[in-house]
């Protein structure tokens, strides 16, 4: 059996995307027979749960060394590296190529250089143009919405209507799973200043603000607080609207087709949010209660 090895860290500072991300093509390789394994530091806030819940291997390493992974990559017999890390660049993927011989392949959204055998990025706004000096000449490029990871849920869900018991609009908000920005509860004040309005916040419980949120949310009828929730693309097919980050989440919301203002929380999302800017989507630079307001009673009117 062909093993892959899939290299991606989660913590309360990197947040849940790439570990979440990659989930999808771990489970696309175990359909097809290969064993699937993860490569994860023990970070505070990590995902190694979910990893060991899903019945995939878990190796912890114990520093973000390389040579500790290609020790591991030779001692498990590694056929496929799937990399997922900021902090892994093209002169550790080529030397990682150099002494293993693995196949690569990296996920990027960033646009940096890479050494590796297929380049995946998923994004909306991805541009395989600029990958034009960036990658070896025979690298295989994954770019855009064509290629983007989800779930099988998203599938199920997409263009199903789901009946109202009301008239209140719906909105769906997602800001990370560890709201690493801390702006839920900013964004919840926003949109108590509207009625008729019934609210679908998600997170997950290694928010480090999630106590402060549970305390808000409790005895407000019009929030409906889930953590931990399978049910993300359920919720965005209940919703009429969405208030997310420009991050993993904006390629389901765009992929359901779903109405939404995106917030920029992190410089990893710098070129998604220039995209979004530039087509002329609801957009923030950083959180602002104005614009935000603004931009929800243009979406209330339609």
């Amino acid at each position: 059996m062909k093993r892959v090895l899939i290299r991606a860290d989660a913590s309360f500072s990197i947040g849940h995307g790439h570990i979440m991300r990659t989930f999808v093509l771990a489970k696309e390789y175990e359909q097809k027979g290969f064993e699937v394994s993860f490569a994860t530091l023990n970070l505070e806030g990590n995902l190694n749960k979910k990893i060991l819940d899903n019945k995939f291997g878990l190796y912890n390493l114990n520093t973000k060394n390389i040579q500790e992974l290609i020790y591991l990559i030779k001692k498990q017999n590694i056929d496929i590296l799937i990399i997922d890390n900021y902090e892994i660049d093209y002169k550790s993927e080529k030397s990682i190529k150099e002494k293993t011989n693995v196949k690569i392949v990296c996920l990027d959204d960033t646009y940096e250089k890479h050494y590796c055998d297929v380049l995946i990025n998923h994004n909306i706004s991805a541009n395989e143009k600029k990958y034009k000096n960036l990658v070896p000449k025979n690298c295989k490029l994954k770019c855009g919405s064509k290629y983007t990871l989800l779930r099988e849920e998203f599938y199920k869900y997409k263009n199903k209507k789901i009946k109202k018991s009301d008239e209140k609009k719906r909105v769906f908000v997602a800001i990370g799973g560890t709201d690493h920005s801390n702006i839920n509860i900013d964004i919840l004040k926003v949109l108590e200043l509207f009625e008729n309005l019934k609210v679908y916040i998600v997170t997950t419980s290694a928010n480090k603000n999630l106590k402060q949120l549970k305390e808000y949310c409790k005895n407000k009828d019009f929030i409906n607080l889930y953590i931990d929730t399978k049910k993300i693309a359920k919720l965005m097919a209940k919703s009429d609207f969405a208030v997310v980050s420009a991050s993993v989440i904006l390629n389901e919301v765009y992929f359901m087709q779903l109405p939404f203002i995106a917030i920029k929380t992190a410089n990893n999302q710098k070129e998604i949010y220039k995209y979004l800017n530039k087509k002329k989507y609801l957009t923030i630079r950083s959180f602002n209660k104005k614009i935000l307001r603004e931009y929800i009673e243009e979406l209330i009117r339609g």
